[in-house]
């Protein structure tokens, strides 16, 4: 139990040992440091797009009258089955003096034809219109029945049938052509409106364009943020490294360190209690030496006295009364103590806690000495914003995308007559098709309310020859639709054909071919165009490309770089590099060193009280004789249990006086025990205690300070090494993961530079709304129109037919024999008894 203490002192000193070991193998050079593992905040994010100019995409509406829609683009697919008609384009383009008629009525066959059909139909509707009304005037045509059948009332019904579905057909044509003829008018004005308006829009796309570039180039604010902000914690956080990384070795050093500051201090203690217990110990010995003889001499005379009783079986006991250690015959260690003397001469404790200062103010001392190369670092972010705006300044874009403004601006202004002209075409078209279907509603107003009051004089009439006033109004009313029909009806194929002749050609000539991209191909085919209208070198595209390829290329999102010839004078890979604008900056950073683990761990003074201690003899001691001394009483025969004997025959006497003289007797043997031989013991007990912890620390002293001289100065030689190599490898590190930024941020300027920045998406955008305006929201209605108002036209043919013929059964009937009329007179006039009643 005495033992315990010590033990466990020693096993915490193995134990430290065992830390220092395996921390300084972890530090030891062969070891090589990994960088952290980049973070999520690694990887900068970048706005997807600047705020550039965009043309927004039109799109086809679905809309109700599509299959209307698309049965006249199927009727104009039969009426012109031509392809586009490359040479004749081509000879009208480059010699238009040399275009032969014949060319352009073979390639217009089918528009001839419905020429010829909308003249025959202008001709002849009105000389049919003349001659009916010759008839009319002659009383031939519009008349009256001359006589009643019995099939006139199948007749009559049926020709009321068939005027009510060509006045259906020709209201459902009227109401589309209504309808079509108020969307073209909505949709031309917006529709020429786009033409300047995204003439402009592309101008100012292409005018934005350097300011694109700069808001790319200005970008760069992400990455020096970053690295500001980086730089702002990067001194602390290799000081905090450092400190980590080097803290295990260090404190096991200054940990074992305080251990053998400890020993010397435990050891001088015990060397003192070991030198001046033996000295009291050996004192006592001579003072309890004539007490104890005279003792022992009283006690056998009186135990071998015969009048004491049962005594002789003490008396052996009582001769054995003896001294026993001999504590003047151990080593002395005076010698040792004397070595000792005046230890120790440093203060550990302050020693100790001035290194671990030292070492713990790393952080701390790391943000003092890299203040200034954190400084120059900034500058050198600020020169290398000023190499990456040479990127914008450099750009060569607007030297190739003037020769394309400058055309979209000839472009704008020699539409603007155009457009102004092809307005004005569409205001009188709109006021003349709304005037003539209107007159078509009347002509439809006409019939209804003549075939409803004719059908109601019918109803009323009890005799076929009667006369009723409203049937005859209602053949009136029929014969007023018929006349506007036959006075109106050549200027109705007038406009049909007018608009029929610009709608049909759109859309067969332009449409047609622009949604299959014929346009195009006859565009890229050399000779084509005039050399004045070269759009490749106009446009200034690469030589081996077209307007097809440059269309496909835009539409799928190619920059301008790759359209023009961008990468022949300009190498954005070049200014691109990363060392062009890393090179100083890396630099500074590989240049950079600083002392940041300068640590004292043991001063010379305190070197020296530890070799001191090492060589003073603590080792030398025999303190195998002091265990042996401490082996043997302080008395040979136990006080205590003579003491005890000599009570327990005290009570076996019979004689008063010998029983009083062994009562006094066990009393001077326990005043001796309690008063010195007890004091002796508890000497030697201490004694004890100071010769197990020196016998157990004297074997290993030496190797002891030894490995802790040898560990601390290796420790303090070591640590400036080992910070070093840390701050290299933590400023290493840091340059990989700040190169890593700008790597990042002039990979993502050489994308947006070359796909997003110089888009020319808006130019395909552009040339696919004009398709989709031209095409899907001003031509698909305006031949709708013509279609719809040319079914009301010949359908009003039929309505002539069968309103005219309808006219005479509202009439009165005459008889074969008998006629009401003036000029038919018979004066046997015999009134019939019974007649049908029609």
């Amino acid at each position: 139990a005495d033992g315990a203490p010590g033990f466990l002192l020693a096993t915490a000193g193995a134990m430290r040992a065992a830390g220092l070991l395996l921390a300084w193998a972890l530090l030891h050079p062969a070891a090589s440091q990994q960088c952290h593992p980049s973070s999520p905040g690694g990887v900068l994010r970048f706005t997807d797009r600047h705020a550039e100019i965009q043309v927004p995409a039109l799109h086809r509406v679905p809309s109700s009258l599509d299959p209307l829609y698309g049965l006249v683009r199927r009727c104009l697919d039969l009426i012109q089955q031509n392809p586009l008609p490359t040479e004749l384009l081509r000879t009208a383009l480059n010699d238009p003096g040399s275009v032969r008629t014949s060319q352009v009525v073979q390639y217009e066959l089918g528009y001839v034809i419905c020429a010829a059909v909308a003249l025959l139909f202008t001709v002849a509707v009105p000389v049919a219109g003349m001659c009916f009304c010759y008839c009319r005037s002659r009383r031939r045509c519009g008349g009256r029945l001359r006589a009643h059948r019995r099939s006139l009332g199948c007749r009559r019904r049926c020709l009321l049938a068939c005027l009510s579905f060509t006045s259906l057909i020709i209201l459902i044509s009227v109401t589309c052509a209504f309808v079509t003829s108020h969307r073209v008018k909505g949709q031309m004005e917006p529709g020429l409106g786009a033409v300047p308006s995204t003439l402009r829009t592309l101008r100012q796309h292409l005018a934005n364009l350097p300011q694109g570039v700069q808001m790319v180039v200005d970008k760069f604010e992400v990455p020096r943020k970053q690295i500001i902000s980086d730089l702002g914690g990067l001194s602390r956080s290799v000081g905090l490294s450092i400190h980590a990384q080097l803290k295990a070795v260090t404190y096991a050093a200054l940990a074992d360190l305080q251990d053998r500051a400890r020993d010397l201090q435990t050891s001088l203690h015990h060397l003192q209690i070991l030198h001046r217990t033996a000295r009291a110990l050996a004192a006592a010995r001579a003072e309890l030496e004539p007490a104890l003889r005279e003792r022992r001499r009283r006690v056998v005379a009186l135990l071998d006295d015969p009048r004491c009783t049962s005594c002789a079986s003490v008396l052996g006991r009582a001769q054995g009364l003896e001294l026993g250690a001999d504590y003047g015959k151990v080593p002395s260690v005076e010698k040792v103590l004397k070595a000792l003397a005046g230890l120790p001469r440093s203060d550990f404790a302050e020693m100790i806690r001035q290194g671990n200062g030292t070492f713990n103010s790393i952080p701390e001392l790391a943000v003092e000495r890299m203040a200034q190369v954190i400084q120059d670092l900034r500058g050198d972010l600020a020169r290398t914003a000023e190499k990456v705006q040479s990127i914008a300044d450099g750009f060569p874009l607007p030297d190739y995308t003037r020769p394309v403004s400058e055309a979209l601006v000839k472009a704008e202004e020699r539409s603007q007559p155009y457009l102004r002209e092809v307005q004005r075409v569409e205001r009188y078209r709109w006021i003349a098709g709304t005037v003539l279907c209107s007159i078509i509603l009347l002509i439809l107003l006409c019939n209804v309310t003549g075939m409803a009051l004719g059908a109601y004089g019918l109803s009323k009439r009890e005799d076929p020859s009667d006369y009723e006033c409203r049937g005859e109004a209602g053949a009136k009313f029929l014969l007023v639709g018929v006349g506007l029909a036959f006075l109106f009806s050549w200027l109705l194929i007038l406009l049909v054909f007018a608009t029929f002749l610009v709608g049909g050609n759109i859309q067969t000539l332009v449409c047609r071919n622009w949604v299959n991209q014929e346009i195009y191909k006859f565009i890229d085919t050399p000779g084509n165009l005039p050399p004045s209208m070269n759009l490749t070198r106009e446009l200034n595209l690469r030589r081996d490309s077209n307007l097809s390829s440059t269309y496909r290329e835009c539409k799928s999102g190619a920059g301008l770089w790759e359209v023009l010839q961008l990468d022949s004078s300009y190498d954005l890979d070049e200014h691109l590099k990363t060392p062009k604008y890393t090179a100083d900056f890396q630099k500074r950073l590989g240049d950079f060193t600083a002392n940041l683990g300068d640590v004292r761990l043991l001063r010379s003074e305190g070197r020296q009280d530890l070799e001191t201690f090492a060589r003073s003899g603590v080792d030398e001691v025999d303190y195998g004789r002091f265990q042996e001394e401490m082996k043997i009483p302080v008395v040979q025969t136990s006080l205590p249990g003579l003491a005890r004997n000599l009570e327990g025959l005290q009570k076996m006497q019979r004689n008063g006086t010998v029983a009083g003289r062994l009562a006094a007797e066990a009393r001077a043997l326990w005043h001796m025990q309690n008063s010195t031989v007890q004091s002796q013991e508890a000497l030697v007990a201490k004694l004890g205690e100071s010769v197990q912890f020196l016998s157990r620390l004297a074997p290993h002293l030496k190797e002891r300070v030894k490995r802790t001289l040898a560990t601390t100065a290796s420790v303090e030689a070591r640590l400036p090494v080992q910070a070093q190599q840390i701050l290299r490898q933590e400023l290493g590190c840091f340059t990989r993961k700040e190169l890593r930024y700008f790597a990042q941020y002039l990979n993502w300027v050489g994308q947006m530079l070359r796909e997003d920045v110089a888009s020319c998406q808006p130019l395909a955008t552009a040339l696919d709304n004009g398709r989709v305006i031209l095409c899907d929201r001003i031509a698909d209605p305006w031949n709708a129109f013509w279609f719809s108002l040319g079914c009301c036209t010949f359908f009003l043919i039929p309505n002539i037919i069968f309103a005219v013929r309808l006219t005479k059964h509202f009439r009165p009937i005459r008889n074969r024999l008998i006629s009401t009329g003036s000029e038919e007179t018979c004066p046997f006039h015999i009134p019939r008894v019974t007649a049908l009643k029609l």
